[in-house]
């Protein structure tokens, strides 16, 4: 690279540049769509490379970092709603989490900037060694401190198209790291590449491209999803966060919930699902003998029909507390418990205090302002209710992570139940949606989505939305669950194939590491 363009990018220039790239490979993904934006991978690869030779470290570091920085700030923005919820006592906070998240994780976007130019490749190759190490650190992303897996570079694809079909076979980690190497290619006609290599690798990223596209294109064209016959009902309330914990609400919210589970339909539905923590109390209350609550749900049911109710419940003399997925049945006039599914996956400082033992012993966990912190459950596994398909329950964030609907027992579907509510009618929502819809595909398996205000789905086996009820959008959702394809790909070797690429794309920087010395 030429020394006056290394002038010319140096500081500020440089991370503005940065910044915008990772902002445009941001909007690439839903609700946004922005496709052409995933060419921000390019503009990231190119100022990595034009970083200043004496501190090349520090440079590539800050730019990395300033990319992701733009990324998850068009990611996560929304964030800040939750603290809107109650804007007198935490408005203030609201700019305080927009920025620190994206601060935050954009470490992991410094860090494989760092490594990228640490093992300085040279040639066409480096675009798949920028790819894999972005695609390793995403993974890191998605499994440190529990793991935050939102937006992965592989999601841009809208679930159920074409190129998102592509996460059968190899996950969405595997489909970031294509989707990083497709998106960084056209880097190379800022380099000292030769004409001809540049061309030649510019348009291997086109085949490349086109292939997932044909490949996913055959795959929703041959596939055959049969309806099961189940009819599924999803309750969607639309009752704002705000009110979700006022005394006063409480028998509205309950009572909301009963009519329109006992709605009138075509025909009767055999399941209905409510959301994560339907109701603001704990289960042991709201479910106990000899309650007004548990005489309206047993009413609202029909003989034998199935609910699964996302509440949370409490454990032992020193309550522990649980965030849960319960199988109901009304027999006569009781509920039957079929089953019992705790939430595994925690979101730090919103369900738990990390560290927090140590906080305590430090006498710190007051001066943090935390309450009660919820216990994980054991880690995600099939439920299997009598006289239903079995199930895999994923709660709220838990339908980010790849895997977790993957095992010997393989689910006949997914049931997510979250609360969407806390970010309002923002992209939040949109985005959740088309995050779970992964799962889906990866597991080829359909998914049920049932959120308090949004938005609620029924999604196939290929990550199509089947039916859906909106942000801000009040009523119930009865759709017929469609059938499972045959187990994927994914669905038996996992994230193999994605640390096969992954090695091979470091194999790169090893072999071009060992030519020069």
């Amino acid at each position: 690279m030429e020394a006056t363009e290394r002038r010319a990018l140096a500081g500020a220039p440089g991370l503005l540049l940065a910044l915008a790239a990772g902002a445009a490979a941001g909007l690439a993904h839903p609700p946004f769509g922005f496709l052409p934006g995933l060419l921000g991978f390019a503009l990231l690869l190119h100022v990595i490379d034009a970083a200043p030779l004496g501190r090349w470290r520090r440079a590539a570091f800050a730019r990395g970092w300033a990319a992701g920085f733009g990324y998850f700030l068009v990611g996560t923005w929304w964030v800040g709603e939750a603290f809107m919820v109650d804007a007198a006592a935490h408005g203030w906070q609201a700019p305080f989490a927009m920025a620190l998240l994206p601060a935050g994780l954009g470490l992991f976007w410094g860090a494989a900037a760092l490594a990228y130019r640490a093992a300085a490749p040279k040639g066409p190759l480096r675009v798949l060694v920028f790819a894999a190490l972005f695609a390793l650190t995403e993974w890191l992303r998605g499994h440190v401190l529990t793991g935050f897996p939102w937006d992965l570079p592989g999601e841009a694809w809208k679930a159920g198209g074409a190129v998102s079909q592509t996460a059968a076979l190899v996950g969405v980690y595997g489909l970031s790291l294509v989707t990083l190497a497709i998106g960084a290619a056209p880097a190379v006609f800022g380099g000292p590449d030769s004409r001809r290599a540049r061309i030649a690798t510019v348009g291997a990223a086109a085949l490349v491209l086109a292939a997932l596209w044909a490949f996913g294109a055959t795959r929703v064209a041959q596939a055959r999803v049969a309806d099961t016959g189940l009819v599924v009902r999803m309750v969607q309330p639309n009752i704002p966060q705000a009110m979700k914990w006022s005394p006063a609400e409480f028998r509205a919210i309950v009572e909301r919930y009963v009519s329109l589970t006992a709605a009138p339909a075509a025909r009767t539905p055999d399941v209905v699902v409510w959301p994560e923590s339907a109701i603001p109390d704990a289960a042991n209350r709201v479910l106990a003998s000899g309650t007004w609550t548990l005489d309206a749900i047993v009413g609202a049911l029909t003989p034998n029909q199935v609910l699964l109710a996302g509440l949370y419940r409490e454990e032992g003399d020193k309550p522990r507390y649980y965030n849960s997925l319960i199988a109901l049945r009304r027999q006569g006039g009781d509920l039957a418990l079929l089953g019992l599914y705790d939430k595994h996956t925690l979101v730090p400082f919103g369900e738990y205090l990390p560290l927090e033992g140590w906080l305590d012993k430090l006498g710190l966990s007051a001066l943090a302002g935390f309450g009660e912190s919820f216990t994980a459950g054991r880690p995600p596994r099939p439920m299997t209710p009598a006289g239903l398909p079995r199930l895999q329950p994923l709660i709220c964030y838990e339908s980010l992570f790849p895997g977790y609907a993957r095992g010997p027992d393989r689910p006949a579907w997914i049931v997510n139940v979250s609360n969407d509510a806390w970010f309002g009618r923002t992209s939040g929502p949109l985005q959740h949606l088309n995050l779970a819809s992964y799962r889906a595909i990866e597991q080829g398996v359909p998914l049920v989505r049932s959120t308090p205000t949004g938005v609620s789905a029924m999604i196939d086996a290929l990550g199509r939305t089947r039916a859906s009820l909106g942000s801000g959008e009040s009523g119930v959702l009865d759709a017929v669950l469609p059938g499972a394809l045959p187990p994927t790909p994914y669905s038996r070797w996992g994230d193999a194939p994605f640390w096969g690429m992954t090695l091979a794309g470091l194999a790169c920087a090893i072999r071009r590491r060992k030519a020069k010395s």
